[in-house]
């Protein structure tokens, strides 16, 4: 009973945050993935400490490994960060959840296998509080993962980076382990130390979701008037309707006319995705995903522009795509929005090999002679 009440706090923490996903984009295999490497790391975790343990003294050890355990906690973030799995504040505290209530349930385990005795009531109240602090923490290095990937990509496409995201991202990383190691360290009555991280996490969290509900509002809002304004100008051939219309027409003369053709319709897949992708994430976080699905028609057509899309992408030579690089840049929430809006696509048991999409004609995009 005691081993089925240490675990009770954490299944509750994780069924909770997973309700709040409005987005839809962590599923429960993936769930329970990120808690199993949870559960790995506090493995990790656990042979560090048998190694450590002979080398630091019972008072140094309150500061050393909610350190090592953040790190190693990190991980896994890391690697779904770096993959552009976690790209919203929704994501970040699922899956940063996750793995710290893997961490919880393991630890709790081996607290109830190698500890002391503890009644019923104790178990439950240390489950509630410890799955706290390893969930919120590691909710915490993710979110502040997430932005310095952000910040990367950015850096990469030569685009502007706020000071207040780096430094964002650096408290984060930094204020998770510092609120572990007080945590451990400082002592107090139970219940006041658990209202002191339930408080202090929760207003963490509250705040890096404003912080990030600002950005998903600009990459939505200010990304899809560029994005139909580009489109609007490509398909009534106007090209310098746009600042990004006015660089294509710029480099029009390096290419032959087959090749520039095929540059257009390459753009313009790839803003009709984007567009759709982030249509489709704004209808998932109003909630009204499943009273507007996708008709099969729909889905058809997505898909056959993708298709068409990787067929274009191979057809242009490195020099066509390095040039077209800064407008055709999937970022880490294009990239996640559109493979959600494949896989919703890919819920279909009909087929086509028809990927004829409309596209400008050729002669609109020709050099004049």
């Amino acid at each position: 009973m005691q081993f089925v009440a240490a675990l009770l706090p954490v299944v509750i923490y994780i069924f909770v945050v997973y309700k709040i996903d409005n987005f839809a984009l962590i599923s429960v295999r993936n769930l329970l993935l990120q808690v199993l490497y949870g559960m790995v790391t506090a493995l990790v975790c656990f042979g560090l400490f048998q190694l450590t343990g002979e080398m630091l003294a019972d008072e140094h050890s309150d500061y050393v490994n909610p350190v090592l355990e953040e790190l190693v906690k990190g991980l896994p973030l890391l690697y779904l960060a770096s993959r552009k799995k976690i790209v919203f504040f929704i994501d970040s505290v699922i899956c940063g959840a996750a793995v710290g209530g893997g961490f919880s349930i393991l630890e709790n385990i081996f607290y109830l296998l190698f500890g002391h005795e503890m009644g019923l009531g104790t178990v439950l109240f240390r489950g509630l509080e410890v799955a706290l602090v390893h969930m919120g923490c590691s909710a915490i290095v993710a979110a502040g993962l997430m932005l310095a990937v952000r910040i990367i990509e950015r850096s990469r496409s030569r685009l502007g980076i706020k000071k207040s995201d780096i430094g964002m991202s650096v408290f984060l990383l930094m204020v998770a382990p510092v609120l572990h190691v007080f945590h451990n360290a400082f002592h107090f009555m139970p219940l006041v130390q658990f209202i002191f991280v339930f408080g202090t996490l929760g207003g963490l969290l509250m705040w890096t979701y404003y912080y990030d509900v600002n950005m998903i509002h600009r990459w939505l809002d200010k990304g899809l008037d560029k994005q139909f304004a580009l489109l609007d100008s490509i398909k009534s051939g106007q090209l310098d309707k746009t600042q990004t219309g006015i660089f294509l027409e710029s480099i029009k003369k390096k290419f032959p006319p087959e090749d520039f053709f095929d540059i257009i319709c390459y753009v313009q897949l790839h803003v009709e995705l984007s567009i759709a992708a982030k249509s489709r994430v704004m209808v998932r976080e109003s909630g009204l995903a499943k009273d507007f699905p996708l008709t099969e028609e729909n889905k058809e057509l997505i898909l056959s522009q993708y298709e068409e899309y990787k067929i274009l992408e191979k057809r242009l030579g490195k020099l066509a795509r390095m040039t077209i690089a800064p407008i055709v840049k999937y970022y880490p929430a294009d990239y996640k929005a559109l493979e959600a809006l494949r896989a919703e696509c890919r819920k279909t048991n009909i087929t086509t090999n028809d990927t004829s999409v409309s596209r400008p004609s050729v002669k609109q995009f020709l050099p004049k002679p």
